[in-house]
C-alpha cells in the first residue's frame, strides 16, 4: 500500500478541524454569545498551532529541501496550510463584521470595532485610560542599537512619530496581560465595549504630547513553543523543566502577525532587531489576540445556551461510595452528570480509617485542585499516597511543579515520569484493609482528574472494585514506581487493562482481525471507534484491510484525522463523523461487535504516534452489561446527529448532514437521556 498516497496530511487536517469550529461562528442557530465563544476558541487554536506546530511545518520545508538527506513532505505543504489559514481567517473577519456586529448592535451592544471611540462614551474612556490605562505603558524607542524582546503572543503597537522634523519609531505595548482586553459602558439602555487596543489608540496623544503620531500599527509574535528535553540533561527532570519554562517565550519567532501599512524601512528593522528571517510575515486585521474573545463582558441569558444543570447520578446518591461501586461498576459521564461523585472518591478515602493507600496519575490538574488537597489531607491522616506526576503535560508544566512540591512538602510520595516517556494514564487506586482481606477500589479515566476541565469536556470515569482490573493497575503503579522506560524483558503481563508500549495497540489490532474473520465468514462485523485523534498508520491500514474485507466501520473523531474514508477499494466501508458543540467531545470508546457480544474499551488513548510508541496509556474493557448498554446508547445518539455533526469526505472537507427526519443534536440527547435516568 503507497502510503503517501492514503493518508490526510495531520497539519492539514487539523486546520480543517479548525475550520469546523469557525462554522459554529457563522452558524445562525448558534446563540450569538456562543459565536463570540467560537471565535475565540478558534484564534487560540490557531495561535496554538502557529507556535507548535508551524515549527515542525517549517523546519521540515527547511530539511526537504537539502539534497544530503532523504526526506519528503506532500509537495507545497507549507504553501497549502499558509493558504487555508489565509482563507479561514477572512472567513472569520467575514463572520465577525458583517454578522456578529451587526446583530450585537440589533440586541443594543455595540462592539467598538475600526473606528473613533463614540462621543457618548468619550469621557468615561478618557478617565479609564488615565486612572487605570496609562500606569502600565512602556514605551521603547527603536533604533538599530535597541535591546527589546517581544513576549510570545503579548500585544503592541508600532507607533511612528514627527518631532521637531525629526522621524522615530516607537514600541508600545498594549497590557492585555494585566489588564480586561474589553472595557464596558452602560449609556442608558446601550452597552458599548471598547478593545483596550482603542482606549490606548484614541490617547496617543497624551504620551506622545510633543510629537505628531503619523502612524499606528498593531502586531504581535507568536514563538515556538516546544521544549527540547534529552535525557542526557543533568539535574533532575523538573528542574530541567523549569529552566525550559524560563526560555519558552524567548524561542524562535514563527509568525509575526501586523497590522497591514508599516513603511518597508521600519519593516525592515524590526526584522533585524526581533530576528524574524525565519518567521512567517503576515498581514492581519487591526486587532489581534482574538482569543481574549472568551473574556468578552456580556453575560445574558437569552444570548447564549440555555443552561443545563449538573445531574447528579443516582447510583452515589448517599450512603457509603465504597458500598456502592463493591456493589455495582458506576460510571460518571462529564460534564452531564456532577463531577461531585469524583471528588467525594478521594475525600472518603482521605478520612476513612481502613484506607492504607492511594494511587493516582497526575496529567493536568485544576489550578485549585481539590483532588490534591484530598490527597495532601490522606498523607497528614497517616495514609500512604503514591502520586506519578507527569511534567510533559504541555502549558501545564508549571502549574504540575507547583502541585508535585506542595503534596511533597506534605509527605506525599512523589514520582516523575522518566524524560523520554509521558504518563498520560488517568488511574487511581484506593487500597483499604477490613479485618484480614484487603479491598481495592479504583477509578480509570477518558479525560484528566481535573474538576476545572469535567465541566466542559465530555469524559467518562468508571468506578469498579474489579479485583482483575485493579491488580493490573497495581502492577502498573509498581512499574511506574521504577521510572524505566517498558523493554521487551518486561514480565508484566496484562490480561484486562491495555497499556501503551505492552499490549494496547497488539489487542486493538486483534480485536480488529477477528472482526475481518467474521465478515470473511459471512458475519455480521462492525467497528464503532471515538477518538480526539486518528494519525498511527498501523492502526490506520488494519482499519482499511478490515474496510476491504466488509467490516462496516464508524468512527467519531473530532480533531487530527488521517485516515481518508469513502475511497473505492481502500475505505468504501468506513464513516468518519465530526461532532463540534457546547461541550469538548474528549472520551475515547472503542466498541467491537463480536457478532452481538460487544467487546468495548474505554480510556486515555488516541491512536497517534505519541500515544501508541511514546507514552504509557491506559485503556480498560467494560464487563457491567448496565453500562455497556449505556455507552452503545449514547454512542448511538452521536451517530444519529444531524445538526451538530458533519461528514469527513475523501477531500478532507466537513460536509454537513442531510437532514431527513427528526432533528437531533446529540449533546442535547445526550443530557435528556441522562437526565430522564436520574
Amino acid at each position: 500500500m503507497e502510503k503517501a498516497a492514503t493518508l490526510f496530511n495531520r497539519d492539514l487536517s487539523w486546520l480543517k478541524f479548525n475550520e469546523r469550529i469557525l462554522m459554529e461562528a457563522e452558524r445562525e442557530t448558534v446563540p450569538l454569545l456562543e459565536k463570540i465563544k467560537f471565535l475565540s476558541i478558534f484564534s487560540s487554536n490557531l495561535d496554538e498551532f502557529y507556535r507548535v506546530r508551524m515549527p515542525v511545518l517549517l523546519a521540515l520545508e527547511k530539511l526537504s529541501n537539502r539534497d544530503d538527506n532523504d526526506i519528503h513532505i506532500e509537495t507545497d505543504l507549507l504553501n497549502k496550510a499558509n493558504t487555508l489559514i489565509s482563507e479561514q481567517q477572512q472567513r472569520y473577519g467575514k463572520a465577525l463584521k458583517e454578522h456578529i456586529i451587526p446583530q450585537l448592535k440589533e440586541n443594543n451592544i455595540n462592539l467598538v470595532y475600526g473606528k473613533t471611540i463614540p462621543k457618548e462614551i468619550k469621557k468615561q474612556v478618557t478617565r479609564y485610560f488615565l486612572s487605570q490605562v496609562l500606569a502600565f505603558i512602556q514605551p521603547v524607542y527603536l533604533t538599530a542599537q535597541t535591546n527589546f524582546f517581544p513576549s510570545n503572543n503579548a500585544l503592541y503597537f508600532l507607533i511612528t512619530l514627527k518631532q521637531e522634523e525629526k522621524e522615530q519609531t516607537v514600541i508600545l505595548n498594549i497590557p492585555s496581560n494585566e489588564l480586561p482586553r474589553f472595557y464596558k459602558v452602560e449609556v442608558d439602555n446601550e452597552i458599548f465595549v471598547v478593545f483596550l487596543d482603542d482606549v490606548i489608540r484614541f490617547h496617543l496623544g497624551l504620551i506622545f504630547k510633543n510629537a505628531e503620531v503619523t502612524g499606528c500599527f498593531s502586531f504581535k509574535i507568536t514563538r515556538d513553543a516546544e521544549i527540547d528535553l534529552k535525557d542526557e540533561y543533568s539535574g533532575s527532570l523538573s528542574e530541567q523543566l523549569e529552566a525550559q519554562l524560563l526560555k519558552r517565550d524567548s524561542g524562535l519567532a514563527t509568525r509575526f502577525l501586523h497590522q497591514p501599512g508599516i513603511p518597508k524601512p521600519v519593516l525592515a528593522l524590526l526584522k533585524k532587531l526581533f530576528n524574524l528571517k525565519k518567521a512567517n510575515l503576515v498581514e492581519g486585521g487591526q486587532y489581534h489576540n482574538l482569543k481574549d474573545f472568551i473574556g468578552f463582558p456580556v453575560s445574558q441569558p437569552d444570548l447564549s445556551n440555555k443552561s443545563w444543570p449538573k445531574i447528579c447520578n443516582t447510583d452515589v446518591v448517599s450512603g457509603s461510595l465504597t458500598d456502592a461501586i463493591v456493589k455495582n461498576d458506576i460510571i460518571i459521564h462529564t460534564p452531564y452528570q456532577s463531577y461531585d461523585s469524583v471528588l467525594r472518591f478521594f475525600n472518603e478515602a482521605a478520612i476513612d480509617p481502613d484506607v492504607q493507600e492511594i494511587y493516582l496519575t497526575i496529567y493536568r490538574v485544576a489550578s485549585d485542585s481539590k483532588i490534591i488537597n484530598a490527597l495532601i489531607s490522606a498523607a497528614k491522616n497517616g495514609k500512604k499516597v503514591f502520586v506519578l506526576v507527569e511534567l510533559k503535560a504541555r502549558f501545564d508544566e508549571a502549574n504540575n511543579i507547583k502541585w508535585a512540591k506542595k503534596m511533597k512538602e506534605k509527605g506525599v510520595e512523589i514520582v516523575y515520569s522518566v524524560t523520554a516517556l509521558k504518563v498520560h494514564a488517568k488511574v487511581a487506586l484506593v487500597k483499604r484493609k477490613t479485618g484480614n482481606r484487603m479491598l481495592y477500589t479504583g477509578l480509570l479515566a477518558t479525560g484528566n482528574f481535573n474538576e476545572s476541565t469535567a465541566a466542559f469536556y465530555t469524559d467518562h470515569i468508571l468506578m469498579t472494585a474489579n479485583k482483575a482490573i485493579l491488580r493490573e493497575i497495581e502492577l502498573l503503579f509498581i512499574f511506574l514506581a521504577k521510572r524505566v522506560k517498558p523493554s521487551s524483558n518486561d514480565l508484566i503481563k496484562f490480561e484486562h487493562i491495555l497499556v501503551a508500549q505492552f499490549n494496547l495497540q497488539q489487542t486493538f489490532l486483534n480485536l480488529i482481525d477477528r472482526e475481518i474473520e467474521h465478515a470473511k465468514s459471512g458475519k455480521a462485523a462492525s467497528i464503532t471507534i471515538k477518538l480526539n485523534n486518528l494519525e498511527e498508520k498501523v492502526l490506520i491500514n488494519k482499519l482499511y484491510e478490515a474496510s476491504a474485507a466488509g467490516v462496516k466501520i464508524t468512527m467519531l473523531v473530532r480533531s487530527i484525522c488521517r485516515l481518508i474514508p469513502g475511497v473505492t477499494g481502500l475505505s468504501e466501508n468506513i464513516k468518519i463523523i465530526r461532532i463540534v458543540d457546547r461541550y469538548l467531545e474528549h472520551g475515547r470508546i472503542f466498541i467491537f461487535n463480536n457478532l452481538g457480544e460487544q467487546a468495548i474499551y474505554l480510556g486515555s488513548a488516541d491512536w497517534m504516534n505519541r500515544n501508541i510508541y511514546r507514552r504509557i496509556e491506559v485503556c480498560f474493557p467494560i464487563y457491567d452489561k448496565k453500562i455497556k448498554a449505556e455507552l452503545i446508547e449514547i454512542i448511538n445518539i452521536q451517530l444519529q446527529d444531524n445538526l451538530q455533526a458533519v461528514i469527513i469526505d475523501e477531500h478532507m472537507n466537513n460536509v454537513p448532514v442531510e437532514k431527513d427526519g427528526t432533528l437531533i443534536a446529540s449533546q442535547h440527547e445526550i443530557y435528556k437521556l441522562l437526565k430522564n435516568q436520574s
